[in-house]
């Protein structure tokens, strides 16, 4: 994996949407003064909870809060999404994008209008598109590398063997690979076999971080806090995720919490860095991204790991 020390990512998906653009430039603002560097968005950010029915808003609120604030581009990085934006209002996932090159270019070229700048730091291909050749969204996207509109690139959502594949054709084609995964991971695990309620969500398994380790790929987490359910009794933890190992892990948790007096969130965000995942933590106040950076703090030592390992 990548050899640079985890870091805790925000997550704008709600920005433009549930979350207000005056409540998104406040925790903006909280996570570069604490220290955070990596934002992360996508292009179809929320197209189900606009009205409009398509994407864009996350990109528009970041991009807005870059224009208010003279030099902030120098002090974050950005990362965002090619794939899942419906080309028809309404309609997804019968109007998605892809990853065609056509639809990488365009969609690229959208995010940086809306966003404001000249290039992001990463860009994720946020799904698995078997309709459009390997070949072909491999190309595209060494292309805008080589144009200097990507710095890097990474997959989301997508199969091991899909990511190495892709970076075979990649070493054929003479082109920037993809240098990153984003997957779905927490400390709690769902039922095995039993599929998640999200759809397009892909679990990290063993092989992606065999693959990562190998490789020198970074790894980043997504929906690593559960959305809020390790903390919030109104949030329960969804029916999949209802199985013994869940209430091992959690009573190891409440230990490992109340021995390093931090809260639950913050001995999963760390247990996640001590592994060398880079874990996205969506806000939707300011505490919640203080609290979160807070974990950068928290020091898991090899016998809290092995008190999980043996849990889950």
């Amino acid at each position: 994996m990548n050899t640079t020390d985890p870091q805790i990512v925000l997550g704008t998906m709600d920005f433009g949407t549930r979350v207000a653009p005056d409540r998104a430039f406040e925790i903006l603002d909280s996570f570069v003064a604490g220290g955070g560097v990596w934002l992360d968005t996508a292009n179809c950010y929320s197209f189900w909870a606009d009205p409009r029915g398509v994407g864009g808003a996350s990109e528009r609120a970041i991009g807005s809060w870059l224009r208010a604030r003279p030099g902030a581009r120098d002090m974050v990085r950005i990362a965002t999404k090619v794939r899942q934006n419906p080309l028809v209002p309404h309609s997804w996932p019968d109007s998605a994008e892809g990853l065609s090159a056509r639809a990488v270019h365009a969609g690229v070229e959208e995010s940086l209008r809306r966003l404001g700048v000249d290039h992001v730091d990463l860009l994720w291909a946020h799904a698995e598109d078997r309709a459009a050749p390997l070949e072909e969204t491999v190309g595209a996207f060494g292309a805008l590398v080589e144009k200097g509109v990507a710095v890097r690139v990474g997959a989301a959502n997508h199969a091991a063997w899909r990511v190495e594949r892709a970076r075979s054709l990649a070493r054929e084609q003479g082109v920037e690979p993809w240098t990153a995964l984003q997957l779905r991971h927490s400390l709690v695990q769902p039922r095995p076999l039993t599929p998640v309620a999200e759809a397009g969500h892909r679990m990290l398994t063993a092989e992606d971080l065999d693959l990562a380790r190998s490789e020198g790929l970074a790894v980043w987490s997504y929906s690593s806090l559960m959305w809020g359910s390790y903390v919030r009794a109104d949030k329960p933890l969804p029916q999949t995720y209802d199985h013994p190992g869940t209430t091992r892990v959690l009573a190891v948790l409440d230990d490992v919490a109340g021995e390093l007096s931090v809260t639950r969130n913050q001995a999963v965000l760390a247990w996640l860095m001590r592994q060398g995942i880079d874990p996205i933590v969506g806000a939707s106040r300011v505490e919640q991204i203080e609290q979160a950076l807070a974990a950068r703090h928290v020091r898991l030592g090899d016998e809290h790991l092995v008190r999980f390992a043996e849990a889950r």
